[in-house]
């Protein structure tokens, strides 16, 4: 079959699945999973004999949001925060998950760059992290104390504004995203280049292990939460300039309802980043070395696990329930 008359033949059948999607066609679970049957069959077709056209795209995309659409006509027996953080927030993750890949990809590009303009232009450390700053980690890296900066000020005082000021950093890389995620590109670069030029900074003085027992107490968390929030931004821009099947505006209310779920799953990370480095990273000379991996190693596994393995499981198990009830 042409894939024009493919297209004839299904095109109102699809517009009607929009508009139930869209909550403008009311539908009972039991026709929700006829559509989803119908279009699954039609993807399928679709994939066979046009395995590289928009039709393809156009159709799995569909049945992402019909699949949503129809767990979510499910009774929800469970605690509404504990299945907002095991069950939609994954579902999220997954389906925008080529996002955080494209935030990661950044995000290593623009640490780079600090790395690279700190190593060439060895003033490059003072513009972006201030004299100041330098000059008092130089005495406390002569000092053999090279997280001295981290000791300052009370536990309970230095935790309140680091996480707010981590807050305040993730919601900017999220909410200049509306600037067709441009604003939340420089927001990422201004943050990865100081962490590169950071990192580097502290390599140059021989003191990058001992920094880093310290730093990435907290920094596991605060990094990648910092790389989840800019996905959010990207997602928010991207249903700005790539509505699809959508009028620009509902294509941004979407975006912006799916984006805003998944940076609210990231402020629990920030808040134990925060925590973590007013009362832990002030000892982290003094802990012994295993303990250090520990946290950091055991902060790595959770967080990376949620947002990269987990989505994938929630994905195939909620999947399988939805076949298994269908048939």
């Amino acid at each position: 079959m042409r894939e024009v008359y493919f297209i004839k033949q299904n095109k109102e059948k699809w517009l009607g699945i929009e508009q139930v999607i869209q909550g403008k066609i009311k539908k009972n679970p039991d026709d929700l999973s006829s559509l989803y049957i119908n279009l699954i069959n039609d993807l399928s077709f679709a994939q066979t004999y046009y395995p590289k056209s928009n039709t393809t795209v156009y159709l799995n995309h569909l049945s992402a949001r019909i699949f949503q659409k129809i767990y979510k006509t499910k009774r929800v027996e469970e605690n509404r925060l504990v299945y907002f953080f095991k069950t939609e927030v994954p579902l999220l993750m997954y389906q925008y998950r080529r996002y955080l890949m494209y935030a990661f990809l950044f995000f290593i590009l623009f640490t780079s760059i600090g790395v690279l303009s700190a190593i060439y232009d060895k003033d490059f450390v003072n513009i972006i992290l201030g004299e100041g700053y330098v000059n008092e980690t130089i005495e406390n890296i002569k000092n053999n104390n090279a997280v001295g900066v981290y000791q300052s000020g009370s536990t309970w005082g230095s935790t309140i504004g680091i996480i707010f000021n981590n807050i305040q950093v993730g919601a900017k890389l999220y909410i200049y995203g509306i600037a067709g995620g441009v604003g939340t590109l420089f927001a990422l670069l201004s943050n990865s280049v100081m962490l590169g030029s950071f990192q580097y900074f502290f390599y140059d003085y021989g003191a990058l292990k001992e920094s880093a027992r310290g730093i990435w107490l907290h920094g596991v968390f605060e990094i990648f939460a910092m790389v989840v929030e800019a996905m959010c931004g990207l997602i928010l821009g991207a249903s700005i300039l790539f509505p699809r099947t959508f009028s620009r505006f509902n294509s941004f209310k979407k975006g912006f309802k799916d984006s805003f779920k998944i940076f609210l799953s990231t402020v629990p990370f920030t808040i134990c980043a925060g925590i973590i480095e007013g009362y832990v990273t002030r000892h982290a000379l003094k802990m012994p070395l295993l303990l250090n991996l520990i946290i950091i190693l055991g902060s790595l596994a959770i967080i990376g696990f949620y947002y990269f393995v987990y989505p994938s499981v929630v994905y195939k198990k909620t999947n399988k329930h939805i076949h298994d009830a269908i048939l």
